[in-house]
């Protein structure tokens, strides 16, 4: 029957052995990886966009993260009047603004 079920044998009589910092190496390094390729840059990306939203100014020519390309017409604290053809505005959030464009991307507005 020894060949169905392993022997456990009793451990000899040595130290007992400390949880030191080889332990948490894994983990440690695991984390670095982490911070490194992922969240490091998330935070510069949301940075540069914070900077991006603050920046905007009336004139500007922008796209929304919806996909919708506009020339800014009235900034305010959260919103955006964006003029997306002529005589037709449109309210954005500012944070839905993914990108801006630059000067003369719209030729028919």
């Amino acid at each position: 029957m020894d060949y169905l079920i392993q022997n456990a044998w009793a451990q000899g009589a040595g130290g007992a052995a400390e949880p030191g910092l080889a332990s948490f190496l894994p983990l440690i390094i695991l984390f670095v990886v982490f911070y490194l390729f992922l969240i490091r840059p998330q935070m510069k990306r949301q940075k540069e966009h914070t900077k991006m939203v603050e920046a905007l100014a009336k004139g500007d020519e922008a796209v929304t993260s919806g996909g919708l390309l506009g020339r800014v017409t009235e900034v305010g604290d959260n919103f955006v009047k964006f003029e997306v053809a002529k005589g037709t505005e449109v309210k954005v959030q500012k944070h839905a603004i993914a990108q801006v464009m630059p000067k003369g991307t719209i030729k028919d507005l």
